[in-house]
């Protein structure tokens, strides 16, 4: 089934930042504050059922017992240059966390990913990865993003997209069937360039003003 670990977080907050992405008179300043903040609300759902552990800390007015802190912070990756534009809004909610990124992208021309860059923490010690991109179109770079994080001996990987194709979902899922997306909605179709529709265009190029 496409829609099998697949969250589509529906919230009006959401769907009326949703709404601000797709317009096309929505200019890159707004486009990145928005989509900052659909990226802390993704990250949300995506964090609520972490492990936690009880601490013992001090209030301004007691001793208190039973607090809880994560157990450890999750390591957010970037999909550049696209994902950088949810960085943000995840580390806001989650101030903490790593950071790794990786360059990768499908070259129409050789029928292949290419990665251009790759940075992740020395030591990943099973921790869960928040993955970041705005778009998950035909999966092939989120599939390779995902294999190579994997490489690295990372735990649960929770890939977060603003929009996602079945197409996409599919693929991402059979090269990893327990990465679980998050997503604020499913589209209706690719074109024959591989972009979504209705879609909100090339994420990137709209984050920085950068034209085609």
């Amino acid at each position: 089934m496409p829609n099998e670990g697949v969250h589509v977080i529906d919230h009006p907050v959401l769907a009326h930042q949703l709404a601000t992405l797709r317009r096309r008179e929505t200019d890159p300043a707004r486009f990145r504050a928005t989509l900052a903040g659909m990226s802390r609300m993704l990250a949300y759902e995506a964090t609520r059922d972490l492990p936690t552990r009880n601490a013992s800390i001090e209030t301004p007015m007691e001793k208190m017992d039973g607090a809880r802190e994560l157990a450890e912070t999750p390591l957010v990756v970037s999909i550049m240059r696209a994902g950088n534009g949810m960085l943000g809004g995840v580390l806001e909610l989650i101030p903490s966390a790593e950071v790794g990124h990786i360059g990768i992208y499908r070259d129409r021309f050789i029928h292949s990913t290419v990665e251009y860059y790759f940075r992740l923490p020395d030591r990943l010690e099973e921790k869960t990865v928040l993955l970041l991109d705005p778009l998950l179109a035909t999966g092939y770079t989120a599939s390779a993003a995902i294999r190579r994080i994997r490489e690295q001996g990372s735990g649960p990987i929770r890939m977060l997209c603003v929009l996602a194709s079945r197409e996409g979902i599919e693929r991402v899922r059979e090269a990893s069937p327990d990465t679980v997306i998050y997503c604020a909605s499913i589209e209706r179709a690719l074109d024959e360039r591989g972009f979504l529709l209705p879609g909100i265009g090339d994420a990137g190029d709209r984050l920085y003003g950068t034209v085609r």
